[in-house]
């Protein structure tokens, strides 16, 4: 799996357990309960990463040989930095959609 592709994956489950989060906070009526739902989601953002490279056979400690790595050999990155990278763009959006629906509740 190329990191284009764990990154539509991962956006994907990633929408899932928003969702579900979500769903969990229109139940809780303590506005700071609501608000600890996003750290559970940041906690879900980690674990989606584990489960997604275990799945896909990615050593995410190993260092990342991109297409592109004619570029500075002295950068060397691991997969979990470069997939971070990445997808860090994805969760901060839906974070942030997790974060309006949390608060207007």
């Amino acid at each position: 799996m190329n990191i284009e592709e764990f990154r539509a994956e991962l956006e994907t489950r990633l929408l899932i357990e928003k969702q579900y989060l979500a769903q969990e906070a229109s139940s809780i009526e303590d506005s700071q309960e609501r608000l600890e739902l996003l750290g559970k989601f940041n906690e879900k953002y980690r674990t989606l990463i584990q489960r997604l490279a275990n799945e896909s056979g990615i050593d995410l400690n190993a260092i990342y040989e991109g297409e592109n790595s004619s570029g500075n050999s002295n950068t060397h990155l691991s997969y979990e930095q470069v997939i971070l990278g990445k997808t860090m763009s994805v969760y901060d959006k839906l974070s942030d959609e997790l974060y309006e629906e949390i608060t207007n509740v």
